[in-house]
């Protein structure tokens, strides 16, 4: 407040009391000299910092004090920002998404919904597990098993999985390195398929993954004990093909996916399946209310 009292003495022709008052300032305070002499603290201080050239003013007060030097530690501060000692930090950049709820799926490849488990084998070494689903069918497209996987990895399986079913229209995913790398993004224009990240922080926007996520940490990887990374591919991939034909989904009225896709891609009851995963998938909506694509009132 000194600064900007002698501000205003320079560029009006106020009176010392009058700027004083203007400022709420009060004359005293503006007219205190300090009676210390910091001279010395201060070479001491930047002595110190020379020293250790990462250290904050704590923690250069706490050898102070380890000197015998019994100074408060707001003095120290002032001193320590007055000498230019004051650590530059970078700033941590944030990742902006804008939300995109989960939406309708009317067909199989719409979208798939992309994420990584983390595991250990009886060594210690920690495992991923790349999940692939469909987000209509509820279908495991892949279960790729490995200690570390870069974005060259996950598009040679992305790859995979598209000889075999096709393109998606999207792929649901959040923002891992792998996943944001330019070789993931330049795959992803290069085939139009459009990416959907979603938010930081809030993984219930890919809710199709997290939830078989959870059933594979449960019924998986929480009973089983793996020797090495050979074993846990094989026991995983044991439980993928136990998960899309044996294992009765609760969304698909009790059928496998595997059962759900076959009736969904042309059988006498396909009409039936799309309308309970239809049914499903509205349970999730978050968003504003919708008209179905083909009709259903119970969508609007």
């Amino acid at each position: 407040m000194k600064a900007s009292v002698e501000h205003i003495l320079e560029k009006f022709a106020f009176t010392e009391r009058r700027a004083c008052r203007l400022l709420l300032v009060p004359v005293s305070s503006y007219r205190y000299e300090p009676r210390q002499n910091d001279d010395s603290l201060r070479e001491r201080l930047i002595a110190l910092a020379r020293e250790k050239p990462r250290f904050g003013y704590r923690r250069l007060h706490v050898l102070l004090g380890r000197e015998g030097e019994q100074v408060n530690h707001k003095r120290v501060h002032r001193i320590y920002r007055e000498a230019g000692l004051a650590l530059r930090r970078k700033k941590r950049k944030h990742c902006v998404r804008v939300s995109t709820p989960l939406g309708i799926y009317t067909a199989p490849n719409q979208e798939w919904a992309l994420d990584f488990v983390h595991d250990a084998v009886a060594s210690g070494r920690s495992i991923r597990v790349l999940n692939v689903i469909d987000a209509f069918t509820r279908e495991s497209l892949a279960m790729e098993v490995d200690t570390s996987f870069a974005g060259l990895r996950v598009t040679r399986v992305l790859d995979q999985i598209i000889a075999e079913r096709g393109i998606p229209r999207s792929i649901r995913c959040d923002n891992g390195p792998e996943l944001t790398s330019r070789h993931f993004l330049a795959w992803a224009l290069d085939r139009k398929v459009d990416l959907v990240h979603i938010q930081p922080g809030k993984p219930t926007q890919n809710a199709y993954v997290e939830s078989f996520n959870s059933k594979m940490r449960e019924e998986c990887l929480r009973v089983s004990w793996f020797q090495n990374l050979f074993e846990a591919r094989r026991i995983i991939a044991a439980w993928r093909r136990d998960y899309n034909e044996r294992r009765p989904h609760s969304s698909l009225n009790y059928m496998t996916p595997a059962e759900f896709a076959a009736k969904a891609s042309g059988g006498k009851d396909a009409g039936f399946a799309c309308l309970k995963n239809d049914i499903a998938v509205f349970h999730y909506w978050n968003g504003p209310p919708q008209a179905s694509p083909d009709g259903l009132s119970w969508l609007a």
